[in-house]
């Protein structure tokens, strides 16, 4: 590796500079991974941000604290280096759900996706135990302003910078409309701890146990939020039977009964609405901006969820008939 950092980080932590390196695939973010394996010990990897950082004041260290003390699964945090800009943490391994997916059977992979719900329960139940203002987290929310941030992102990187369109003023009043409509609605929704990116990638199997990463943008949302990045995932289609029992299972868990399914099951459909749009304006602005094709094949798969959904809802029917000319997917 080019990064001289690392190179200090070993000898101030008193590993072996002849330690093997290994990148690790890097994530939309700006952060950079590289595994660690020491001439003697356990592997470990190293979390690289561009520059200096104060552990103190991090995101992160407070999301991390949070989730370790409401027992989530996180890695462990080995030490960090703030001058550096180094936080040395737990190796988790190189397979993610979304890569076990691929040889699981079809129990094995209900199993796992029970388990995935059950963390969210765990993350609402004992996230509302532990409120308190002064963690970022129950500071920070899905709020209007968040969620019209990321709608619009979602119009200017995919629909513009992705695919060309050049939205006209009626245009863009509509879109700003129909989007308000949605934030507004999604905003007013009774709120609890969220991940905020809880999805095939993010969830680790590792001693045949889920672990949780790339938490630390949590905040406070839908209790909907979480379901609808897991089971509405751009990478990866899970079958409507499927959807439809981790639902309940939740509904079960969190004590709500058959009478509450319908209601809740537009309430989850209408966020992943939102979710689907803004994993779509993530995508674009990758390949867009930043040239990485990674995402383009996922698209496909995200647009096909809001055609569904979009159809279904009358309450969405303005935001659908905003985007109907500049997506054909929606036909």
């Amino acid at each position: 590796m080019s990064d001289p950092r690392i190179a200090q980080y070993l000898v101030l932590t008193g590993v072996s500079p002849e330690s093997h390196l290994t990148p690790l695939t890097p994530d939309a973010s700006d952060r950079r991974y590289v595994r660690v394996t020491p001439l003697a010990g356990p592997p470990f990897v190293l979390a690289l941000y561009p520059g200096a950082l104060d552990w103190d004041a991090m995101p992160f260290a407070d999301a991390h604290a949070l989730f370790a003390e409401m027992g989530i699964p996180v890695p462990r945090v080995l030490g960090h280096e703030d001058a550096l800009g180094i936080v040395a943490q737990e190796d988790l391994g190189d397979v993610t759900l979304q890569a076990w997916l691929r040889e699981a059977a079809d129990a094995e992979r209900d199993r796992r996706y029970a388990e995935a719900v059950d963390l969210i329960v765990a993350m609402q139940v004992h996230g509302r135990e532990l409120a308190t203002s002064n963690r970022l987290p129950y500071r920070l929310a899905f709020d209007v302003e968040k969620l019209m941030f990321e709608l619009r992102f979602f119009a200017e990187h995919f629909l513009e910078g992705w695919r060309g369109i050049v939205l006209g003023a009626d245009d863009r009043a509509a879109l700003e409309a129909a989007f308000l409509a949605l934030a507004s609605r999604l905003a007013a929704e009774p709120r609890v701890i969220c991940h905020r990116d809880y999805h095939c990638r993010n969830l680790m199997v590792h001693t045949d146990r889920l672990r949780v990463i790339d938490y630390q943008d949590a905040r406070m949302g839908p209790d909907t939020y979480d379901l609808a990045s897991l089971l509405r995932d751009s990478y990866v289609t899970l079958p409507d039977p499927l959807v439809d029992a981790m639902l309940a299972r939740f509904l079960a868990a969190t004590g709500r009964g058959p009478a509450d399914q319908a209601l809740f099951r537009e309430r989850f459909d209408i966020m992943a609405v939102q979710r689907n749009l803004k994993a779509l304006g993530t995508f674009g602005f990758q390949a867009s901006r930043r040239n990485n094709p990674n995402y383009v094949g996922d698209m496909p798969r995200t647009l096909a969820y809001l055609r569904v959904t979009l159809a279904t809802y009358p309450c969405v029917e303005d935001l659908r008939r905003a985007l109907a000319p500049h997506l054909p997917e929606l036909a």
